[in-house]
């Protein structure tokens, strides 16, 4: 075993995906987004009420390389 291959870190993903959900109706889909960015919070159609309803992150599920 080489001995740089113990000193050397595993980098980090760039990327993530998280889960958003409806404070509505509790609909759940996934998106992309920065590592270092803030928690994602936005309008978007939610298909279970046929409205535009706010969607909070509410999980990490994995990192994207």
């Amino acid at each position: 075993m080489f001995l740089t291959n113990i000193l050397l870190k595993k980098a980090k993903a760039k990327k993530i995906m998280v889960v958003m959900e409806s404070i509505v109706s509790g609909y759940t889909f996934n998106v992309i987004r920065p590592r270092l960015a803030d928690k994602l919070e936005f309008i978007a159609y939610d298909p279970y009420i046929r409205m535009q309803s706010v969607f909070r992150e509410k999980k990490k599920l994995r990192s994207i390389h």
